[in-house]
């Protein structure tokens, strides 16, 4: 395969996998008035069951990213990605057809699971097809443009549909699409990583997993900030629909509102991607993705306009995504050991995203709950979010340090180039 056609074949595909994907994550958000209506949730319970209907994803996808990074290390991720969109679509497609709280949540966590396990594959395919001067891009077309563009267009088009046709039908379309689509674009594009110009070495294939291979001690922090950053995304994400409505968008301006901070994210993304590229300052690039964005979110009180609040979310999230995310995976990439990506991926996204997602799910549910404003519990995400940064800070200097000592000595530095 040439370089145009990997890029073509294999990131194209899994950006319009991803954008599936994102689409199934969040059709719930959209839906979730008329949901708590059919299924009997609405009134004083809503608050409660709500984050649990929310979050549900988040738990399967914490548990499944973690073990399924490891477990699936043997396996080929071309077919770990099928089947594991299968299952998720087919969960997707059921919920349209319960009226059941209980099938709700179990089908949200078989999302999750299947979701869960897909997530690390993503992080194989980038590193056994790309080269590490082209990684940025790859992870941003990977990992990237198909999460954001989903958000960005998603919110916009099922908005109009669920006020049109109903809850159900959302369900159906987005499953179906991932079932008669994406399933049978996988199949024909994606190919087997040993085809790939850059697969693990053979004898590396079933080594052990150690803390050596995730990249040293140095990975806590690395997992400290994704974290934060799990909890600033889907503490945004999860709640963004109802959050902009309550500061006065609604019919098809809520739609809009709603993805104008993932709009703001594909937007700036191909400039940063090519910076960090160019100038290989990835974890400065990543920190400042956090930082800033906090500082923007905990200036939420200072402001009361609707239009105002919805100005500093998108661009807190739209900074934040396109800085932050596809450099985090690169760096991951570089700082732990080739067999070992999967696996790394698979614990620092199920910890970070489904763990501090699902915390982030139930801390703006309840503080909006107690408070009666979303902007409250999105202003405390902007602190968790520049703890992150500092984080992602610290462990640039102590991969750098141990740069240094290791070259000073002839060795090798087994963690990550800070930059």
């Amino acid at each position: 395969m040439n370089t145009r056609q990997k890029w073509w074949s294999i990131g194209g595909s899994l950006l319009l996998g991803l954008f599936v994907a994102y689409l199934d994550r969040t059709v719930l958000s959209v839906a979730l008035p008329s949901i708590a209506e059919d299924l009997g949730f609405a009134g004083p319970h809503m608050a409660m069951t709500s984050s649990w209907a929310l979050t549900a994803f988040l738990i399967g996808y914490a548990v499944a990213n973690v073990l399924g990074g490891i477990f699936t290390r043997k396996w080929d991720p071309k077919y770990v990605a099928i089947w594991t969109f299968a299952l998720w679509s087919v969960a997707t497609v059921f919920v349209g057809s319960t009226s059941s709280v209980a099938v709700l949540l179990v089908c949200r966590v078989l999302l999750g699971i299947g979701e869960g396990v897909y997530w690390p594959q993503q992080s194989r395919f980038a590193k056994a097809w790309f080269a590490p001067s082209e990684r940025t891009k790859a992870n941003a077309l990977i990992q990237y443009y198909g999460q954001f563009l989903s958000l960005a267009i998603g919110f916009a088009l099922l908005t109009p549909i669920y006020h049109a046709f109903g809850w159900r039908i959302l369900f159906f379309l987005c499953g179906g699409i991932g079932l008669f689509l994406i399933v049978p674009l996988y199949i024909a594009k994606l190919k087997p990583e040993s085809a790939a110009p850059y697969p693990p070495p053979a004898n590396q294939a079933v080594s052990r997993l150690t803390l050596a291979a995730l990249g040293g001690p140095a990975f806590f922090l690395l997992l400290f900030s994704y974290v934060m950053q799990g909890m600033l995304f889907w503490g945004v994400t999860l709640w963004i629909s109802l959050a902009v409505k309550s500061v006065g968008f609604t019919g098809a301006s809520q739609g809009v509102a709603s993805a104008l901070p993932y709009l703001a994210a594909v937007l700036m993304a191909p400039f940063i991607a090519w910076i960090s590229d160019r100038t290989g300052r990835r974890v400065t690039i990543a920190a400042l993705g956090l930082f800033l964005p906090g500082l923007l979110l905990m200036l939420l009180p200072a402001v009361s306009s609707g239009y105002a609040k919805l100005a500093l979310i998108t661009i807190a999230l739209g900074y934040f995504a396109s800085s932050y995310t596809p450099n985090i995976w690169s760096i991951l990439q570089a700082s732990a050991e080739p067999q070992a990506v999967g696996s790394a991926a698979g614990i620092m996204n199920g910890i970070g995203a489904g763990g501090g997602g699902t915390l982030a799910g139930f801390l703006v549910g309840l503080v909006n709950a107690a408070t009666g404003s979303y902007m409250a519990g999105f202003e405390i995400l902007g602190v968790l979010a520049i703890l992150g940064g500092g984080s992602l800070l610290l462990y640039g200097r102590l991969a750098a340090n141990r740069k240094e000592a290791l070259n000073a000595t002839g060795g090798q530095p087994v963690i990550a180039r800070p930059n």
